[in-house]
């Protein structure tokens, strides 16, 4: 059956339009493919929009856009437990202990629990830098969401309870892509300090062997790089590309904060792509990304909003607004963080960072129907103007947040609809991952304490 969404405001978010808006028009789309994006009058005109077969949902009132890609996210169960401290007396007081209590139950639970609340907020495809992903690929086929996984890999002295590289090949071969096309593995590794030089150099192999992508944390805090320095006389990134990994334009690098001129103009020549996760940053007081400085450099940069943990949500609206407002807070500079260029990082450029971007991203024909509407009938994101005052891109990036996410579509098929989940029970969801959490706390606290590692 057809589906027209008519009379929205539509933002397409294509490569090369990316900044326009049909306020109203409307989008055609059949199984599960993009059909026609147009004014009102355009798709009405459409022989394929009308029939006793054809769906028409009124959109008047509604922002319609493709569906955004959350490019770094970790599922887990420890929101609202992990506070308050630097980012690796972070890691080591609380969540490397909880991956060694973790379970494939447990972690199966927490993406149930952070899949949903993606989707619940618009979010339509998601990398998910997580464990027992075999659990994460049922929850992503039952539940319908995009998802790229991505085992944690480490291998340095005290970090073995982590991913290896036997796990993620046999995860590779059984989900390189499966539940057609809409999850695939790739491989992560967790750390420069939680990995050896072998570890790199299997990872860049395999990821080669099955030409995927390849994900790892960099640059984080300001400490990581003076400690790169003293162990290896250069700063991260440029030791991670001696150890072979942003080779063939393969590399999502996570986080990116604190890089120099050197290291953007490597990331820049080697094809390597930034997820930035502007929440985490600053709520582990780890300090802003040089977004701007990686946007003139022509690097391609998405949002992630990283751990449930670290946010403490998985809401990508909001965490397009912090993004901008960080770019403008950072640079003193209120023309800074266009809500335009946030938005493209939220879709089109979202999609690019993870090699999506010729099936999803866009709202444009031969195109996935990825493609949410969000709800601008409200107090808080009135008025809504058009022509030269229009602001639905100004109202979805300062004003509007997950919350007001109506209805979901991936691959044609309706997810979400008046912000009620289609394709799981949130109540059962929930109640799982509450005791899911509730064991985890409680195996974590029967471990024994393991020696300091972060300044061996």
């Amino acid at each position: 059956m057809a589906t027209v969404l008519r009379g929205g405001a539509v933002l397409p978010m294509t490569p090369a339009r990316r900044r326009e808006l049909l306020q109203p028009g409307s989008v055609l789309f059949d199984g599960t493919d993009i059909l026609a994006v147009g004014t009102v009058e355009e798709i009405d005109a459409d022989r394929r929009a009308t029939g006793p077969d054809v769906e028409v949902i009124d959109a008047t009132g509604f922002a319609v856009l493709p569906g955004l890609h959350n490019c770094h996210l970790h599922s887990g169960l420890l929101r609202g437990t992990a506070e308050g401290l630097a980012l690796f007396d972070w890691l080591q007081a609380y969540v490397d202990p909880a991956h060694r209590a973790l379970t494939p139950e447990i972690a199966e639970a927490a993406s149930w629990l952070c899949y949903a609340e993606a989707l619940r907020s618009g979010t339509t495809s998601v990398m998910d830098m997580w464990r027992f992903l075999d659990g994460s690929a049922r929850v992503a086929g039952a539940l319908g969401i995009r998802a790229t996984l991505v085992p944690y890999v480490a291998d340095e002295p005290g970090y073995d309870y982590f991913e290896s590289i036997d796990s993620t090949r046999a995860l590779l071969a059984e989900h390189r892509s499966s539940f057609d096309g809409r999850v695939r593995s790739w491989v992560g590794l967790e750390h420069l300090f939680y990995c050896t030089e072998r570890a790199f150099a299997d990872a860049a192999a395999l990821a080669a062997e099955y030409d995927t992508g390849l994900h790892v944390h960099s640059s984080e805090s300001r400490w990581e790089v003076e400690e790169s320095l003293r162990r290896y006389g250069h700063r991260p990134l440029f030791e991670i590309a001696r150890r072979g990994a942003l080779a063939d334009g393969r590399a999502v690098v996570a986080h990116c904060v604190w890089l120099d001129d050197a290291e953007i103009e490597l990331i820049a020549s080697t094809g390597t792509r930034v997820a930035h996760c502007p929440a985490s940053n600053m709520k582990l007081a780890s300090g802003p990304a040089p977004v701007p400085k990686l946007w003139a450099a022509s690097v391609t940069v998405g949002i992630g909003s990283d751990g449930e943990k670290e946010n403490n949500n998985l809401d990508l609206l909001e965490e397009a607004k912090l993004a901008s407002l960080l770019q403008k807070l950072v640079g003193l500079d209120p023309t800074a963080g266009d809500p335009w260029d946030i938005l493209a990082m939220a879709t089109i450029d979202g999609a690019r960072c993870l090699a999506l971007d010729a099936v999803t991203g866009s709202l444009e024909p031969g195109k996935r129907a990825d493609i949410i509407t969000v709800d601008l009938r409200k107090l808080h994101t009135t008025p809504l103007l058009t022509g030269e005052h229009a602001n639905v891109a100004a109202h979805l990036v300062f004003s509007a947040s997950g919350h007001d996410v109506d209805s979901v579509w991936v691959d044609g098929r309706r997810l979400l609809a008046a912000g009620k989940l289609l394709t799981a029970d949130e109540s059962t969801i929930r109640a799982k991952a509450q005791a899911a959490a509730e064991e985890l706390f409680a195996r974590r606290a029967a471990l024994p304490r393991l020696p300091s590692t972060a300044n061996s």
